[in-house]
């Protein structure tokens, strides 16, 4: 899988991606990500890559011009261009499971007052948002999106049934985990989980995800 990320700050994807999932996934050669200046694809000598909105407005808006040549020159038949942005689609991980299905994204990280209504009508094939809030720009939702789908991709976890048991997987929350010791300071680990008989174990954990989803976050019941 290939990931080009366009933005202004690419200073900000150092340290993220050197650790952990990410850099193993690209060690192995599993996964590409390569982090992309804006301004390579700026013409002036100050490398403009905003400018103030028409008709007035506060802030400064990104060009259309140098995404365009960006996305021209980065762009196949099987790339799919992501818009970040605070109006998209809101990410969940039904969308970064089908995001981790794909061969080639590149993900364009917004900045300053916004985008050129043209770059979200003519150059884009989605536009997605990490929540309900407001960032500064779009470099950290964009470091969400590939952690959450570089997991996703088929060899990076050393055992990939591990994504079909965690939350939202079932849009449900994950049943509560434990670990030894079984007994620590008088907190027990449930009975049912040392029992050894899986079947009672396995209608535990049915009971649990339902419980503990219904007692965090009941809108998801509801779907």
């Amino acid at each position: 899988m290939k990931i080009d990320v366009l933005t202004l700050f690419p200073k900000m994807f150092k340290g993220p991606f050197d650790q952990s999932i990410i850099k193993r996934a690209c060690d192995k050669e599993i996964v590409e990500i390569k982090i992309h200046d804006l301004r390579k694809w700026t013409e002036d000598k100050h490398r403009t890559i905003d400018d103030h909105p028409f008709g007035g407005g506060v802030g400064m808006v990104l060009m259309i011009k140098p995404i365009y040549d960006a996305l021209k020159e980065l762009k196949t038949k099987t790339s799919k261009a992501i818009l970040l942005s605070p109006q998209g689609k809101v990410f969940n991980q039904k969308v970064a499971r089908s995001f981790s299905n794909e061969k080639h994204l590149i993900l364009v990280c917004g900045h300053y007052e916004g985008f050129d209504e043209r770059i979200r009508k003519y150059l884009i094939d989605e536009e997605i948002s990490i929540g309900d809030y407001v960032l500064t720009g779009g470099e950290l939702p964009a470091m969400v999106i590939i952690d959450s789908i570089t997991r996703l991709v088929p060899g990076v976890l050393k055992n990939d049934q591990a994504t079909e048991i965690e939350s939202f997987s079932k849009q449900l929350l994950e049943y509560p985990q434990y670990t030894r010791p079984s007994d620590f300071k008088g907190w027990k680990v449930p009975e049912v989980l040392l029992s050894g008989d899986h079947k009672k174990i396995a209608q535990w954990q049915k009971e649990k995800e339902i419980e503990v989803t219904k007692k965090k976050r009941p809108d998801l019941l509801k779907k």
